[in-house]
């Protein structure tokens, strides 16, 4: 029996799976270095999108690819183009999305 729920139905929950499938954990800590520096660059800039935290982040993603912890992907697709891979590779670069502050 549900409670609170109108004429005492249960709700069937269909979980979904996630966008890019599952991945491995890194439970070796094979990229647990640039992990906590990424974690705490995010601390120092109080979770803004800091360009620093974010080529911590693309250095991250490519050490998980490297050492098979993920899907090789473009970083393009990942949103983590630099203007430097921009005139290497001569894509387009979408310039990154700064968090907006709510006031009180």
């Amino acid at each position: 029996m549900s409670f609170g729920a109108p004429g005492g139905g249960s709700v069937n929950y269909k979980p979904t799976p996630p966008e890019r499938g599952s991945f491995p954990l890194d439970h070796d800590g094979e990229c647990k270095h640039i992990i906590s520096g990424y974690l705490k660059c995010i601390k120092l800039n109080r979770g803004t999108n800091d360009e620093a935290c974010r080529r911590l982040a693309k250095d991250y993603l490519a050490c998980r690819m490297d050492k098979n912890l993920m899907a090789p992907d473009n970083f393009q697709n990942l949103g983590l183009m630099f203007k430097e891979d921009q005139e290497k590779s001569g894509a387009s670069v979408a310039e990154p999305t700064q968090g907006t502050e709510q006031t009180k």
